[in-house]
């Protein structure tokens, strides 16, 4: 998969305790996957399910399958282009569908936050959504979390973030809304959901979408001008 991109791409293997990636997202089972610095997939992923781990299904399981390794190999794939193509830092901030796989407009599958209230179409109409999905064992996510509460304050109620917690257990995603106490809604993922807005394939992904519910933004990982780019493009969206 790596030579399908003619030297612009490399594998590079690190061993156990030794990765500062591994250390940076607080990964400490193996096998896990990175492109620079997205976590593309966890030991979950291959069906080596952690003791708390949520909704197990494993995405690339069983291993052994030529079709769990034909999506593994588009997952890394797309994720290897499109860090090659700048999207994981690049906003549209014009609605449009989106390019990297995500839904090309917010799915119709009802979402429930931690206390089962609904966040339905009476509650994204005419309002710009902001979507991340995120995992409580990744420290990245969990800095990007307070930025999400300024957000939410700073456009009131023309913006709503909805944060979705993938592979993270219910107790340690309700702590994590209760210290944090943001004015977002905090959803817990299931592989319906997931599917829905297309797959994630790295934490944090971001997903924006405008008024009329069209895709119009998105972005993986946290790169230096993530905060930058996702207000710039919610800006253009309001004006």
């Amino acid at each position: 998969m790596v030579a399908s991109f003619d030297g612009k791409a490399r594998f590079v293997v690190e061993n156990y305790g030794d990765s500062s990636l591994a250390a940076k997202f607080g990964v400490t089972r193996y096998p896990a996957f990175f492109v620079d610095e997205l976590l593309v997939a966890t030991p979950d992923d291959f069906g080596f399910f952690a003791k708390d781990a949520t909704a197990p299904r494993g995405r690339y399981a069983p291993l052994r399958s030529a079709a769990a390794h034909a999506r593994f190999q588009a997952d890394l794939a797309r994720m290897v282009q499109l860090v090659l193509d700048g999207e994981t830092a690049a906003a549209r901030a014009e609605a449009k569908p989106a390019t990297d796989g995500s839904a090309k407009s917010f799915p119709s599958l009802p979402l429930h936050d931690l206390d089962d209230a609904e966040i339905g179409e009476e509650e994204r109409a005419g309002r710009v959504v902001l979507v991340d999905f995120w995992a409580t064992w990744c420290p990245p996510c969990r800095a990007t979390l307070p930025w999400l509460g300024e957000l939410s304050q700073r456009f009131g109620d023309e913006l709503l973030i909805v944060t979705i917690a993938v592979e993270s257990p219910d107790a340690a995603v309700r702590k994590v809304a209760t210290d944090l106490d943001l004015p977002v809604s905090w959803v817990i993922a299931t592989p319906e959901i997931v599917d829905a807005f297309g797959g994630v394939s790295a934490v944090p992904t971001l997903l924006l979408f405008d008024a009329e519910g069209r895709a119009a933004g998105s972005w993986h990982g946290a790169p230096p001008t993530l905060h930058a780019s996702v207000e710039q493009a919610i800006a253009a969206l309001r004006s």
